[in-house]
């Protein structure tokens, strides 16, 4: 059976909206598109002009799931695609953009629960508009230990000159970023992202790794770098995870990082959240150094 949903001036059809995508919940893929439209407002600034990487699971998060960079033929004439060319291989791929809730709600009916953002502007794609740590911590990590670890990469945030602003993954951890003004290419960003990093490890080497293989991380929190490269992404902040429980990556102001965990926010609750408190991280695009 098929429904519509009106919005941002289009008409989307929701098919087999009581497909059970979080079989742990029972929430629907209607659900899921109710939750994207309910968060559209404060999603779709942080996914605007951003390529996009897809993770979708048109058969529920107990099946597997892709990744799909590739914009599909049939996608409608009004949904955004731009052409973004590869780094050491010839051509290009060519990535939707969620420019408007419309498209937010077209793809999340495909199955899209996972939203991955480029961190660079399809306008500028050699200079990226912000910078991040995803802070991945062992299993067993006491939550108290995860957050002071958050509160020390904030700190060399600041003392690097940049603005530090602090977002749940929706999964293990926390990620650090910080807005850019585009001045600089990602091979200077994440030179010096990494250098950050590497002042952390070597300042508390009981607490942080940035060591890439997992067998040899042992109990620190590692701190991935690697994603402010050319082509790499991030969670974009609002987005489900697909994971039990339906999480969702939520920027958070400082005073909430003593009380929320990596999986506080996502379809249950988020609605809510947003009807009560503002985006924490509205105006961000605005104010890079």
């Amino acid at each position: 059976m098929t429904t519509t949903v009106d919005v941002a001036g289009r008409t989307i059809e929701i098919s087999h909206g009581d497909k059970v995508l979080y079989p742990g919940e029972g929430y629907t893929k209607r659900d899921v598109v109710e939750y994207f439209r309910s968060v559209a407002d404060a999603m779709v600034p942080h996914t605007r002009g951003r390529p996009l990487t897809m993770r979708r699971f048109p058969d529920g998060v107990e099946a597997d799931g892709f990744f799909q960079k590739e914009a599909a033929d049939y996608f409608p004439d009004w949904l955004r695609v731009v052409s973004v060319p590869q780094r050491g291989a010839s051509g290009a791929v060519h990535h939707a953009v969620v420019d408007d809730a419309a498209t937010l709600l077209y793809l999340a009916n495909l199955g899209c629960l996972e939203f991955h953002i480029g961190l660079s502007l399809v306008d500028d794609l050699d200079r990226p508009v912000v910078a991040v740590v995803d802070l991945d911590p062992p299993a067993g990590e006491r939550i108290a230990e995860l957050r002071a670890a958050v509160r020390s990469v904030c700190a060399r945030f600041r003392d690097a000159g940049l603005t530090p602003h602090v977002q749940t993954t929706g999964s293990k951890g926390f990620h650090v970023v910080a807005p850019l003004a585009g001045r600089r290419g990602f091979d200077d960003v994440r030179a010096a992202v990494r250098e950050l990093a590497d002042h952390a490890v070597h300042d508390e080497p009981e607490r942080f790794t940035t060591e890439q293989r997992k067998d040899k991380r042992g109990d620190r929190i590692f701190l991935d770098t690697n994603r402010n490269a050319y082509g790499q992404t991030m969670i974009a902040p609002y987005s489900l995870r697909a994971r039990p429980g339906a999480p969702a990556a939520t920027p958070i102001d400082p005073a909430e990082l003593g009380r929320v965990e990596p999986g506080t926010y996502g379809l249950a609750n988020m609605a809510r959240r947003l009807a009560q408190k503002p985006d924490p991280w509205a105006g961000l695009a605005r104010s890079g150094t």
